[in-house]
């Protein structure tokens, strides 16, 4: 499963089986949390209003979609993971924790994106395991306030990102994907760092 899981970025208008959808969202519930804090939470839009509801608050050019959005635009599902950092230090505040000042400096990396990130790869592995497409996007940052206004989203909870899901129709492959995958001896370093050659 890990080694077909690639971004699929055109879909067919077909409609994803809403049990298929349960399946994905259930599996994201088992991503690691720091604490068990489980600070996130994900908006579901599977209907076609809903849909272009999200493209028409996110999108950050104006028109027409350019060949990219509109393979994504066709998309019957997307799903947008949330994260939520007072969920964290709240948690964190609790007498099994004892962090009682709440202060954010103490984390060393922002968990809440971190593991709602996590979740959001198993939305995007299960969708693979059953033989679906999906991709991750970015939502830019100054579509934020126009998307949690247009879907009543809390201030306090943050889009990472979102992800489209649908039956795969045939598209061209990134080109990005020409760079190829670097070799695990490259970017693993046993026991001590060391320069990668050349």
């Amino acid at each position: 499963m890990v080694d077909r899981r690639r971004m699929v970025r055109n879909y067919t208008d077909a409609p994803v089986d809403p049990a298929i959808v349960d399946r994905l969202l259930a599996n994201a519930l088992h991503a690691p949390s720091a604490g068990f804090s489980q600070g996130w939470a994900f908006l579901l839009l599977d209907t076609r209003d809903d849909v272009k509801r999200f493209w028409k608050s996110t999108e950050a050019n104006e028109g027409l979609p350019d060949s990219w959005l509109s393979g994504m635009h066709r998309a019957p599902v997307i799903v947008v993971p949330l994260s939520c950092k007072q969920v964290y230090l709240d948690r964190y505040a609790d007498p099994d924790k004892g962090w009682t000042d709440k202060d954010e400096t103490r984390w060393p990396v922002p968990y809440w994106d971190i593991d709602t990130g996590m979740a959001a790869l198993l939305i995007l592995q299960t969708a693979t395991d059953e033989g679906l497409g999906a991709c991750f996007f970015g939502v830019p940052r100054e579509k934020w306030d126009a998307f949690r206004a247009e879907f009543g989203i809390p201030e306090q909870y943050t889009p990472i990102g979102a992800i489209t899901i649908g039956h795969r129709a045939p598209d061209k492959p990134s080109p990005s994907l020409k760079r190829g995958r670097k070799p695990v001896a490259e970017v693993v370093h046993r026991s001590h760092w060391r320069s990668s050659p050349g």
